[in-house]
């Protein structure tokens, strides 16, 4: 009897090839390339500017990886190249097509031997057997498309990165989308410091009615609406922000005390409102929802999610589409009427469009591979967390609207308008899969032209905020707004930039560095276009026409090329020097007794030194005060960094007390 035919499978996670071996026969050996295994050389630009070829290098760490390969190779009758369905993926695959072929003879000559692409966008059993029953060749433009990006960022960086050590700091390095983030970042805060608060106040007033007590709100005096509202051009968008044509206490008090003791209902209004739920998660929505509810860093948030993918638990996670296949959706509406009856599935099956630019419709929204499984058993707290997110937001996806009543009652007194809103839910809908809580808020029954009693007035005093700093939830719905990177890149960006010094993160928000205004403010002025938002999404939008074969992407570049090389050669021959600001902290130097002690930025983060520098070479190690006592040893607490960035907070007597806390205490 014949042999089965023998089969290697390549894919790039050790954590996926022992996943997807549980549901292969003994005819297959499936290995892992542990990520990419050949790249650009990190010692030099390896890119030829004139006819863009390339030079790839092994990664020397890979050796023994390639070494397995190889061998496998040799022993088998047919390769299955199985990285991951995106551009990033496609190109691991390339690159690894290539190697083998240049190291095994037998797979460059003889037919005998196939190397073929497949791919799924779950590691199911079903999904991974259909997948083989579809084999492909290599798509080219989508890895082109990965070429054209890893050389335009190499091109940008290995370019820039010279003259900012010229005219800002040696060591600097920019990057093209990352730039464009810190610039971000930097713009908002001018906005902020730019920003006019502004004081003003609201009137409130408790009303009863037969021992039921709610509050009403005056919106309007003499026909006039009591708020107003603003609008700020920002960088990235508008900002609204709202303040009321009471702007002092003595305003409101003055209006209070001319307030009638009956309260004239004037309109009762009765709405029913059907709330509808979310589309599944796509990766910047996945990142937003994991940094508003948990507090997690994109990146963070992609580790999780890929140890989630990796174990066959959940769909694909870099994606940017919201489509749901039929069979998942066929599943969920099941499973809703099983477990919570019919009329808890909505009664035509819900499909929703996408919303962002390109997204890729043959990869679907961000699901639970098996919606039976709605929590998992041996997974940790953290991949619970995520997975329950996941599960919920797609599962609801075929969820009955939830119903609720809102009532909005007006109230007459004097010359001014009083407002009072109540909701009551009628049927929790979806809610009641995704978990989420309502509190009802329920008026007394009133009818126009009844009299109600008013018990005490007062005033609110509040104060016109800026726009925020960004999170990383607004940070990345603001790279996705614009159309600036893709899915596989959001959360990379945030950590280059924090790992660059260029911003740093402050109570779960953004702000720059000096070093980060300082190469900021030498970017923009010397490379406006290369910054600019609508520059940055036409170089994102020629990528995804390269992936689909309508641009070369060779030919991209020389465009490119031809006008950045004339703004690099004119910004390093006028271009003036920037000086990074230092912080002053008011103690003399205990050297040198003549020069001020200041903050520096450092390769470490901050540290003190002399402003005389290099003269007196006095430093010393900055140490934030926190505000709190050790709960420890009771010395000054202080706020510390990880090696990534992250803030966390220790004692100022460390290493003798080693007391250290993600909260502060």
């Amino acid at each position: 009897m014949k042999d089965k035919m023998k089969k290697l499978l390549i894919v790039e996670s050790p954590t996926k090839a022992r996943t997807i071996g549980k549901y292969l026969g003994n005819n297959y050996k499936v290995l892992a390339t542990v990520g990419h295994i050949r790249d650009l050389p990190s010692n030099k630009m390896a890119v030829d500017l004139k006819e863009f070829t390339v030079e790839y290098v092994i990664d020397g760490k890979k050796k023994k990886v390639v070494d397995e390969l190889v061998k496998a190779s040799k022993s088998v009758d047919q390769i299955l190249l199985a990285s991951d369905p995106d551009r990033e993926g496609e190109a691991i695959s390339w690159h690894v097509k290539s190697i083998l072929e240049s190291k095994v003879k037998s797979l460059s000559n003889s037919s005998s031997k196939k190397i073929t692409r497949i791919t799924f966008h779950e590691i199911t059993k079903e999904a991974v057997e259909e997948a083989l029953k579809e084999s492909r060749d290599i798509d080219m433009n989508l890895v082109n498309a990965q070429q054209g990006r890893r050389v335009l960022d190499r091109v940008v960086g290995y370019s820039l990165s010279p003259i900012l050590w010229k005219k800002v700091r040696r060591g600097l390095s920019a990057g093209r989308v990352q730039s464009v983030a810190v610039r971000l970042i930097c713009e908002r805060e001018k906005e902020i410091e730019a920003f006019k608060k502004e004081k003003y106040f609201s009137i409130y007033s408790e009303l009863n009615k037969s021992g039921q007590k709610f509050n009403a709100e005056l919106i309007k005096v003499d026909g006039k609406n009591v708020y107003k509202t603003d609008k700020i051009k920002l960088f990235d968008g508008e900002y609204s922000f709202t303040s009321s044509i009471f702007k002092t206490q003595n305003e409101a008090d003055s209006y209070i005390k001319k307030l009638e003791k009956e309260f004239l209902v004037t309109k009762v209004l009765g709405k029913e409102i059907h709330r509808l739920p979310l589309p599944a998660f796509t990766t910047s929505k996945l990142q937003q929802a994991a940094s508003r509810k948990m507090g997690w860093s994109g990146k963070q948030t992609m580790s999780v999610a890929q140890k989630l993918y990796e174990k066959g638990l959940i769909t694909y996670h870099r994606t940017d589409s919201v489509y749901l296949s039929e069979k998942a959706i066929l599943d969920f509406r099941k499973y809703i009427e099983d477990k919570f009856g019919s009329n808890y599935v909505v009664a035509k099956t819900r499909f929703y469009k996408n919303t962002s630019k390109n997204a890729q419709e043959a990869h679907e929204a961000i699901r639970p591979t098996n919606v039976s499984k709605s929590f998992i058993d041996d997974g940790d707290v953290r991949e619970n967390k995520l997975y329950e997110m996941i599960w919920k937001r797609a599962v609801a996806t075929q969820g009955a609207a939830a119903i609720m009543k809102n009532t909005t009652i007006l109230f007459s007194n004097g010359m001014g308008t009083f407002e009072s809103k109540g909701v009551r839910m009628l049927f929790d809908g979806f809610l009641k899969i995704t978990g989420d809580k309502h509190e009802d808020q329920v008026l007394p029954e009133l009818k126009e032209n009844e009299k109600i009693r008013g018990k005490k007035n007062w005033s609110v005093g509040s104060e016109t905020n800026p726009m925020p700093r960004y999170s990383d939830a607004s940070l990345v719905s603001s790279l996705e707004k614009q159309g600036i990177g893709r899915p596989s890149t959001y959360a990379p960006i945030i950590s280059t930039i924090l790992l660059r010094q260029y911003i740093e993160r402050e109570e779960g928000k953004f702000r720059p560095t000096v070093l980060g205004q300082a190469t900021n403010q030498f970017l923009v002025k010397n490379f406006a276009d290369i910054l600019s938002l609508p520059f940055t999404a036409e170089m994102e939008e020629d990528l995804d026409k390269v992936s689909l074969g309508k641009v070369n992407w060779r030919e991209m570049m020389k465009s490119f090329w031809k006008q950045f090389e004339k703004e690099l050669k004119l910004a390093e021959a006028e271009s003036e020097r920037v000086k990074v600001e230092v912080e002053k902290t008011g103690e003399k130097c205990p050297e040198c007794k003549e020069g001020n002690l200041v903050i520096r930025l450092g390769k470490f983060g901050k540290f003190i030194s002399c402003d005389r520098f290099p003269e007196c070479k006095y430093t010393k190690q900055f140490q934030e005060v926190a505000g709190f006592k050790c709960p420890e040893c009771g010395a000054e607490g202080v706020v510390r960094k990880t090696k990534t960035g992250r803030k966390f907070y220790g004692c100022s007597k460390y290493p003798v007390c080693k007391w250290a806390g993600w909260k502060k205490p």
